[in-house]
């Protein structure tokens, strides 16, 4: 665009703005992304922020003994710990080891149980009969504390990773079937009537109608299960096991070193915080369909 054209057009806008018309569709698009861009870059500075003086009061807390730093350690220590295991390995091995060890254990049973959970959902939430007989059994199954289970697990399949396997999935069958049940209950029953006009069988209103229905309730599982396929993998390593983060838990709290446990504690966490990401990141693609919430562009 020429100069003189470019001129002219910046200042029929302002001309348009001065009058009191409304800016052009194109500027306010940009004006809006501009914002969402400006808060987006707002709130991560604001947990920078609140990270870094949570960290700073507790090791200032730690140093003038405010708080006590041997039962609470602190930061530079757990950094330290952190650090010397990254160069020197620990006990029991590499760092990487364990941390590989943990992430086997976890996302086997993780998959596992959403794998069983997904089908046993989708099944129960179709077929009213199963649901009937099964339910009952369904409900004193989660009514029973799974992590009390682990102990028996060890007695079962010993001190490898089975064991651990075994405990993260039996955690994470229960949310993630739950909500493909929930998720099959819920498809919209004019889509299913529609779908039987056109001559859809059980099978393709099943595999094309409610699954892609339930989907997004199963999704939403996805991000709290992966946790709770953690939580089975490392209490089932604390009470026994030859490696991982657990192990190293457990190592440190037997010789009183706090920090060793925060540090196993924030790797575990930046493990935790990157398979959300990945899940996020997954979610967002397979939905590209789907506006973004009310509360996004506030």
């Amino acid at each position: 665009m020429p100069l003189e054209t470019a001129s002219e057009t910046a200042v029929s806008e302002t001309a348009a703005t001065a009058a009191g018309k409304p800016p052009a569709a194109g500027t306010r698009t940009e004006a809006r992304e501009r914002a969402a861009r400006n808060r987006k870059l707002t709130v991560y500075a604001a947990r920078v922020g609140v990270l870094v003086a949570f960290l700073g009061l507790w090791e200032v807390g730690a140093r003038t003994e405010v708080v006590d730093p041997f039962n609470f350690s602190q930061p530079s220590r757990i950094w330290d710990q952190i650090w010397q295991w990254v160069t020197h390995g620990t006990a029991q091995g590499s760092l990487g080891e364990q941390i590989g060890y943990t992430l086997y254990e976890a996302l086997s049973g993780w998959v596992i149980g959403v794998v069983c959970g997904v089908l046993l959902g989708i099944a129960l939430g179709r077929i009213r009969f199963l649901a009937d007989v099964f339910g009952p059994y369904v409900k004193v199954l989660n009514a029973i504390p799974r992590i009390v289970l682990a102990p028996i697990f060890l007695i079962w399949f010993g001190l490898g990773p089975a064991s651990k396997v075994a405990s993260a999935v039996v955690l994470v069958f229960f949310p993630v079937f739950f909500n493909a049940f929930q998720g099959a209950r819920e498809v919209d029953r004019n889509l299913v009537a529609n779908a039987r006009i056109l001559g859809a069988d059980n099978r393709r209103v099943t595999l094309q109608v409610v699954i892609p229905a339930a989907t997004t309730w199963i999704f939403t599982s996805l991000h709290v299960s992966f946790g709770f396929a953690l939580i089975g993998a490392i209490v089932g390593e604390y009470i026994g096991a030859t490696k991982g983060l657990g192990l190293l838990v457990a190592a440190a709290q037997g010789t009183f070193n706090a920090a060793g446990v925060y540090a196993a504690m924030t790797i575990l966490a930046v493990v935790a915080l990157v398979t959300e990401g990945l899940l996020t990141l997954a979610e967002k693609k397979l939905f590209r369909w789907k506006p973004a919430d009310a509360g996004d562009g506030r």
